[in-house]
């Protein structure tokens, strides 16, 4: 029937060598009602209530960028819930609020000085959508409305964010309601577009891009937004070399807006602290939130470029944001969360150690016929699972292999993200693993060897 999904078979373990069958929710990965419970943590450790012991290798969905139960983090909420949670922000500023912004500005350079502070990722992109599309009315041009993303794709779960996002799973039940968005071929040179090399993918990317912008007309075109490292939607797909390059220029050339989806990959979770920095490249608007505040009180933001802020100003100012919008507290978190990250020279742990992690997990996965790809940036590395290396074919979606791996690495005491659907929406597999900044290179290890015997004893 339209708009009823099958729900695929999860694999639970009962113990480190035996995986039974489990009803799961296909947007979750996780097993219904059956859920271990938190109790507390500690680091990159976690607990449930049963007292067993986890690694979170993957920060929950790469937010716990510190770790859990930072006492420095803590202390500062506290301070901040002491004077007062928050300061509403058409009736005042803060200590907190400025801060961060200061930090956040001088983090990105490159004039993006400009930011809304929202609580969610999904809702820095929404306001994302908002800026552009404000943007464009305050000068004259109001018939700059459609946006174009890519396949395989994943923005957020507000409509607006849905609308640009390409996950078959999480769209199904909201087709018809969600905004007209146009859609270019996803970029990954692990699985480029039929007909088209490799060492191509980037020059065939921007080309697509620049035909759809052409056809459409540049006229009614407000933005491009994509992800420079691709997260759940594709398993960790990071730019191919020229093509951010070639984006710049198209969307440059042709007046649309280009707008960095950094939610996942950003604040520093690829060894800098925009994730297009690695790329050279500076969007016009950008969005990050997991590693903006770790995880601690939800935090996150839409950056842009002091000129666009400089319209928005004279016609009134920007229209995105809401009730707990620049929330006092969440800015203290956040300050304190990238006080750490700065001072401790994390960012460039995370990028040293990124390479030597994907060594680590390479030899641990050696050997293995159903491991594809291993890719990444920094301490952001995707997995993807095929059943034959040489075609590249993945498996099919009934035998839940990604989602069998995540079990089995639970069962050994290892947090890891599942994800599926990366190759046509229902089939593809892929594991990410997203570890804190501050994780040492003997805990890199540790994970690395536990994620081999996981997968091993999954696809055995």
């Amino acid at each position: 029937m339209p708009g009823v999904r099958h729900k695929p078979a999860l694999y639970v373990i009962k113990g480190p060598d035996e995986i039974a069958p489990e009803p799961v929710d296909p947007c979750a990965g996780q097993p219904v009602n059956r859920l271990p419970k938190i109790a507390y943590g500690n680091g990159i450790h976690v607990y449930d209530h049963a007292g067993k012991r986890y690694i979170d290798a993957s920060g929950g969905p790469a937010v716990f960028c510190l770790g859990h139960g930072n006492t420095e983090v803590n202390a500062a909420i506290k301070r901040q819930l002491d004077l007062i949670a928050h300061g509403y922000r058409y009736t005042f500023t803060s200590d907190p609020l400025e801060e961060l912004r200061e930090r956040v500005a001088n983090a990105c350079g490159a004039d993006l000085t400009e930011m809304i502070f929202v609580s969610s990722g999904s809702e820095a992109v929404e306001a994302a959508l908002k800026t552009a599309l404000e943007y464009h009315t305050s000068r004259g041009e109001p018939t700059r409305r459609r946006f174009i993303s890519r396949r395989r794709s994943w923005h957020g779960g507000t409509l607006g964010a849905l609308s640009v996002s390409d996950f078959l799973q999480r769209r199904a039940p909201f087709e018809g309601a969600l905004f007209e968005t146009a859609f270019v071929p996803a970029v990954n040179a692990y699985r480029p577009p039929p007909g088209v090399a490799p060492e191509d993918v980037s020059t065939d990317g921007v080309a697509r891009l620049t035909a759809e912008i052409e056809r459409l007309g540049a006229e009614h075109i407000a933005g491009f937004i994509f992800e420079p490292v691709v997260g759940a939607a594709g398993g960790v797909v990071p730019a191919p070399p020229g093509y951010a390059e070639g984006v710049r220029e198209t969307c440059s050339r042709h007046g649309v807006l280009m707008i960095a989806d950094e939610v996942m990959c950003g604040s520093g979770r690829c060894g800098t602290w925009r994730a297009l920095q690695h790329d050279g490249v500076v969007p016009d608007i950008m969005t990050v939130a997991k590693g903006l505040g770790g995880g601690f009180i939800p935090i996150a933001a839409t950056i842009y470029r002091r000129d666009i802020g400089a319209i928005l100003t004279a016609h009134g100012g920007p229209l995105s944001g809401h009730t707990f919008t620049g929330h006092t507290a969440a800015c203290a978190a956040a300050v304190a969360v990238q006080t750490i990250i700065e001072r401790d020279g994390l960012l460039d742990h995370v990028r040293l150690a990124g390479p030597r992690f994907m060594q680590m997990l390479a030899a641990a996965l050696d050997g293995i016929a159903a491991v594809g790809d291993i890719r990444g940036r920094g301490f952001f590395v995707g997995i993807e699972f095929v059943a034959d290396r040489v075609s590249r074919e993945p498996f099919e979606a009934k035998l839940g292999i990604a989602a069998r791996i995540a079990a089995a690495a639970a069962g050994h005491g290892l947090l890891v993200y599942a994800c599926t659907g990366n190759v046509d929406g229902r089939r593809g597999d892929t594991v990410i693993l997203s570890p804190p900044y501050d994780t040492p290179l003997a805990k890199l290890e540790e994970i690395a060897a536990l994620f081999g015997r996981s997968v091993r004893a999954a696809v055995a």
